[in-house]
């Protein structure tokens, strides 16, 4: 008989695998949903973008809210919020309903996330088990981008763009039915900081906006400037609060530790360039390649073999024997090394010489990222303030993913348009993706001085692994 503890992993990591599958599970099917739902081609980012807000936005909400009404109970309220907004966007007529049903869906993944590790936490004892279980969470961190990738392309070819909504229902019901293997979790005291929240995911709104607007109409247009301009007042407005509240919805305890202000920097760079990486390879292989949506899917399927093999092999034994800041700097190198391999991407060229290996390396790099860092964001925290360090985690990739989307976006379109007058328009687009995808690369070179400077060199010797989270 399975013990509830062996049931409990399962649940919890199909969680972190639905909620992060459904941040790219759109992308594949991006232009068929736009021809669909007349969705303008430079609206259609939104689609993602909109999802990335909400669930970042409201992360550090959700995470204290599991600390004070308990996190099963979260848990299960987050699952059913996630299962209405699929249903809803399942059955869009316009691409503004889609979009709100996208925020809603983020919404739920706000309320999930954190609740989710935070009962990981809670079910595992501190040790090398808790640390085992923490290593296929952020496996499912990223192999959930791909996983996304690959259903997302299999389901708008063979069933329809609908389904990709559709699909979530049967799977968050097997989920509800699994939270009885959950423990309910710890609970705490206080209040939630709801002006922090809607301040922090105004800003962050705001920001993106300004970016998408500049990148598309250009850096002198007032609308990106105002709306730039009112998303800074909002983070300093944030911050304010943030100092007066009584329960402040960042403690400023859980970024005190330089290992977890790191792993969070390190996160968000981390989802800068990976989101951005899916956005500018898909774009290439639809509108370059002309690969239909089951075939952009299957090419993903390298990057998906390297998040298990950097994640669930390589990761662990590096965290294990080195240290933090060496198994970072070298999974983020090999990633940033892919990211120039990718910009030799042409037109015609052969998906072997450099699309298919070039995504086997950087999965393999970035899987050896995601154990490190979701290790490191949660070592350490007091109990009654896990859930937020693990909201916050998950916060840091999500807004990393859209404001660098947003951002290398832009780059790309400046790129192509900057080509000479008379160039092919194959061969200008592949110029702005493959500057898009350097652009990446930089993100992780970002996160590669980051990780030099915040983390520690000691190895993580077996006593630290035991005792990575409080």
């Amino acid at each position: 008989m399975v013990s509830r503890t062996g049931l409990a992993l399962p649940v919890i990591a199909a969680a972190q695998l639905l909620i992060v599958m459904d941040g790219t599970i759109v992308t594949v099917g991006l232009p068929v949903i736009g021809a669909g739902l007349r969705i303008a081609e430079s609206d259609l980012d939104w689609v993602l973008t909109a999802y990335a807000l909400a669930f970042g936005g409201l992360l550090l909400a959700g995470g204290r809210a599991g600390d004070l009404f308990g996190r099963r109970r979260l848990f299960r309220a987050g699952l059913v919020v996630f299962l209405l907004a699929s249903l809803l966007g399942g059955v869009a007529q316009t691409g503004e309903t889609l979009i709100a049903a996208r925020v809603l869906q983020g919404v739920g993944g706000a309320i999930i996330a954190p609740a989710a590790l935070s009962l990981l936490a809670d079910t595992f004892p501190e040790g090398p088990r808790r640390n085992k279980a923490l290593g296929v969470y952020g496996a499912m961190g990223g192999l959930g981008a791909v996983a996304g990738l690959l259903l997302g392309g299999a389901l708008t070819e063979y069933l329809g763009w609908r389904w990709i909504m559709f699909i979530n229902i049967p799977f968050t019901l097997l989920l509800l039915a699994g939270t009885v293997a959950l423990v309910p979790g710890t609970r705490g005291r206080g209040g939630i900081d709801l002006p922090g929240a809607i301040t922090a995911t105004l800003a962050l709104g705001s920001l993106v906006y300004a970016i998408n607007r500049a990148g598309s109409d250009g850096l002198g247009d007032g609308l990106a400037w105002a709306f730039g301009a009112v998303g800074l007042v909002l983070a300093i407005a944030f911050t304010v609060i943030q100092r007066r509240v009584s329960t402040p919805l960042l403690p400023a305890g859980v970024l005190a530790d330089r290992g977890r202000l790191g792993a969070n920097l390190v996160m968000l760079l981390m989802g800068a360039g990976q989101l951005a990486t899916f956005y500018f390879l898909t774009l290439y292989l639809q509108s370059i390649k002309h690969y239909p949506p089951m075939l952009t899917g299957l090419a993903y399927l390298p990057f998906a073999v390297g998040i298990g093999l950097g994640s669930g092999v390589a990761g662990p034994r590096l965290q294990a024997r080195t240290s933090t800041r060496f198994t970072l700097v070298l999974g983020l190198g090999v990633a940033a090394a892919a990211m120039g391999w990718f910009s030799l991407l042409t037109p015609d060229q052969h998906a072997l010489s450099t699309l298919l290996p070039a995504q086997l390396v950087a999965g393999t790099g970035l899987g050896i990222g995601f154990v490190a860092v979701t290790i490191s964001g949660v070592r350490g925290v007091a109990a009654r303030d896990s859930g937020i360090a693990s909201g916050l985690v998950n916060t840091s990739q999500q807004i990393g993913g859209a404001l660098g989307l947003a951002t290398l976006a832009g780059i790309a379109v400046t790129a192509t348009a900057g080509r000479p007058t008379g160039t092919a328009l194959p061969d200008a687009l592949t110029s702005g993706y493959t500057t898009g995808l350097l652009g990446a690369g930089a993100f992780y070179l970002a996160a590669i001085l980051a990780a030099v400077f915040l983390f520690r060199p000691e190895p993580v010797t077996s006593a630290a692994l035991r005792s990575s989270v409080q």
